[in-house]
């Protein structure tokens, strides 16, 4: 009873997260691990739980989706599932014990760009960098198949990626960021559960969860003006998450 209680509480949060500032996965993952499931699948479990939410996040936003800057929107939902589909690829052929060596440098990259994030977007939002076609197909397939492999801190770098590649509305951002990330999630996800690799009792209950937090917590997402002490909290809690995977 209580794994299922801490469970619903992880996905629950994690949706919220997910669609309010990304980084829902460094909640999942770890619970997911501390409750006996080996590391490559509770990834695969994290990613595949993650994926309802997306879609609630994305349909909550979905009258702000629109194509910006040199893509247009069907090549990005493409180039977004090749990525999705090549790093699942390269996930299914590492070694269990080469992942848990490197989960930490993955929970530790995760977290600093999601700490480093918001000025990141910032200053490519400010400098007006953006790229051609190539380089911004270039930029979303590596995030993208960065994505398939490891969940954790996507959102932010998708984010950062749309204002390099000239996105300017936010809510369309953060609406297209949901809809990338379940449809490359989606792809990654048959590709694990074809070899295996999802947790499904844990996983049904994670994603019932996150579901419900990705909804309201998109909702909620046009009234909150200052995420300062939210994403604070995440930074924390994938710092001390790291430490505890370096440790052990």
């Amino acid at each position: 009873m209580l794994s299922i209680v801490i469970l619903i509480i992880a996905g629950f949060l994690a949706g919220m997260v997910n669609a309010i500032a990304g980084g829902g996965t460094l909640l999942t993952f770890p619970v997911l691990v501390w409750l006996g499931v080996p590391p490559i699948m509770a990834n695969a479990t994290a990613t595949m739980t993650a994926l309802p939410g997306y879609i609630g996040s994305a349909w909550a936003y979905r009258r702000d989706i629109r194509a910006e800057g040199s893509l247009r929107l069907g090549s990005i939902l493409l180039i977004a599932a090749l990525g999705g589909l090549a790093g699942a690829g390269l996930l299914l052929i590492t070694p269990g014990d080469a992942f848990v060596g490197i989960v930490p440098w993955l929970l530790l990259t995760a977290t600093l760009l999601f700490a480093a994030g918001p000025r990141l977007v910032a200053v490519v939002r400010a400098r007006g960098w953006s790229v051609g076609p190539a380089l911004s197909a270039a930029a979303l397939f590596l995030v993208a198949a960065y994505g398939g492999y490891f969940n954790g801190g996507l959102g932010i770098m998708l984010l950062a990626v749309f204002g390099l590649i000239g996105f300017q509305n936010l809510h369309g951002m953060n609406g297209l960021k949901n809809l990338l990330s379940a449809v490359l999630s989606l792809v990654s996800v048959a590709t694990y559960a074809t070899a295996g690799l999802i947790a499904w009792e844990p996983a049904t209950i994670l994603a019932l969860a996150t579901t419900l937090g990705g909804y309201i917590g998109a909702q909620q997402a046009r009234r909150i003006r200052n995420t300062v002490y939210l994403r604070a909290l995440i930074v924390c809690i994938g710092a001390i998450l790291t430490a505890v995977f370096f440790m052990f």
